[in-house]
C-alpha cells in the first residue's frame, strides 16, 4: 500500500499514526522533539492528507491492512509506533494482531465507548465536522485567534485557547477535506468493536495515554480498554483533552520516548508538574456573542451550500 509520509530525524524508526480527519501534520507539535532522537515516519492514512482513499470499505480492519502493507513494503515490520484517537485504536489493533509493531503508545484511543456514549460520540463529532466544513471560508481567521479556538475546540482540547494557531488551522482544514471521514466515523461508532488480546499475548511495551478532560473518548472508557488489553499500562495526562500532543506536547514527547526507548519510568518523571496556563479573562458577553455569531454563521453557510446544490 502506498501511503504518503514524511520522514525526519535519525535513530531507530518510529511510526506516527494520526486520527480521523487528520494527517501527518497532526504531529507537528511534537515532531521535532521526537526526531531529535528517532527516525520518525509520519504517515497520511488512506483518505487523508495526500494518500488516496481506499477503493473498498474504510474501517479499522482495512486501515490496519493498509498500514501493514506499507510497513511490509518498506521493510519496517516490528517498528515502534504511536497513534492518536482513531490512530490510537489502529495501533492497538496492530499490536493485537502480532508481528507488526514493537513498542506501542496509544493516545486516547477511540472505540471503547458503551451505551449512551456511542450516539453522543457519533452525533457530536458529526455536528462539529459539519460546522467546520461550513465555516471553511473563514476558518483561518477563526482558528488563528484565541477566541475562535476557544469556541471551535472545547470538545477536543482542555485548553483550546492555548492550542498552537497553525496546528488548529491545519487540523480544521484536514477535517473538512477527508473523503473517508463520514464512513470512518460511522465505522468507529457502529462498526466492529475492538477485539481483546489475552494477557501475555503482546510482548512489546504497551502504554495507553489518556487525557483526564477528554470529551471525545471519556476517561471512564479506559476501564474497558484495560479489560480488553490487560498487557497495557495506563498513563494519565492532567489538564489535557483528547489530543495530548496539543495540550501537553512536552509531556507527550517524554512519554513516547520513554516507552519506545524501553526505559522504566515513574509517572511523575514524565508529568514533571508545571503551572497550568489559565484561560484568558474575556468578558462573558464577548464569548456568548462570538458563540452565537459562530453558530449563526455556520448554519447560514451550510444552508447556502445546500441551496446551491
Amino acid at each position: 500500500m502506498n501511503l504518503h509520509f514524511v520522514r525526519r530525524g535519525t535513530g531507530r524508526p518510529l511510526l506516527l499514526v494520526h486520527g480521523i480527519g487528520g494527517s501527518w501534520r497532526s504531529w507537528n507539535t511534537i515532531l521535532d522533539a521526537l526526531a531529535a532522537e528517532r527516525d520518525v515516519i509520519a504517515v497520511d492514512l488512506p483518505g487523508h492528507g495526500q494518500t488516496p482513499e481506499l477503493t473498498g470499505e474504510n474501517s479499522i480492519a482495512t486501515l490496519a491492512d493498509a498500514v501493514t502493507g506499507f510497513l511490509t513494503q518498506h521493510e519496517l515490520l516490528g517498528i515502534d509506533a504511536v497513534g492518536s484517537s482513531m490512530g490510537a485504536r489502529l495501533v492497538l489493533e496492530l499490536a493485537r494482531r502480532g508481528g507488526v509493531l514493537g513498542a506501542v503508545v496509544s493516545l486516547d484511543p477511540g472505540g471503547f465507548w458503551q451505551g449512551w456514549q456511542i450516539p453522543f460520540f457519533y452525533h457530536s463529532v458529526d455536528l462539529s465536522v459539519k460546522l467546520v466544513k461550513a465555516l471553511q471560508p473563514v476558518m483561518p481567521a477563526l482558528a488563528g485567534s484565541a477566541v475562535g479556538r476557544t469556541l471551535l475546540l472545547p470538545q477536543f482540547s482542555a485548553r483550546p485557547w492555548a492550542v498552537d494557531a497553525q496546528q488548529a488551522v491545519d487540523e480544521m482544514h484536514s477535517f473538512a477535506h477527508s473523503p473517508a471521514f463520514d464512513e470512518l466515523l460511522d465505522q468507529l461508532a457502529h462498526g466492529q468493536v475492538q477485539q481483546p488480546a489475552p494477557q501475555g499475548s503482546i510482548p512489546g511495551p504497551l502504554v495507553i495515554g489518556w487525557g483526564r478532560q477528554d470529551r471525545v473518548c471519556w476517561p471512564s472508557q479506559s476501564k474497558l480498554a484495560l479489560e480488553k488489553l490487560p498487557d497495557a499500562r495506563l498513563y494519565w495526562f492532567a489538564h489535557c483533552g483528547h489530543f495530548p500532543q496539543w495540550d501537553q506536547p512536552a509531556e507527550a514527547a517524554r512519554l513516547i520516548l520513554a516507552v519506545t526507548n524501553r526505559q522504566p519510568f515513574p509517572d511523575a518523571a514524565i508529568a514533571q508538574a508545571k503551572p497550568v496556563q489559565a484561560a484568558p479573562a474575556w468578558p462573558k458577553a464577548t464569548i456568548v456573542g462570538a458563540a452565537l455569531a459562530l453558530l449563526a454563521g455556520g448554519l447560514w453557510l451550510l444552508s447556502s451550500r445546500r441551496k446551491g446544490k
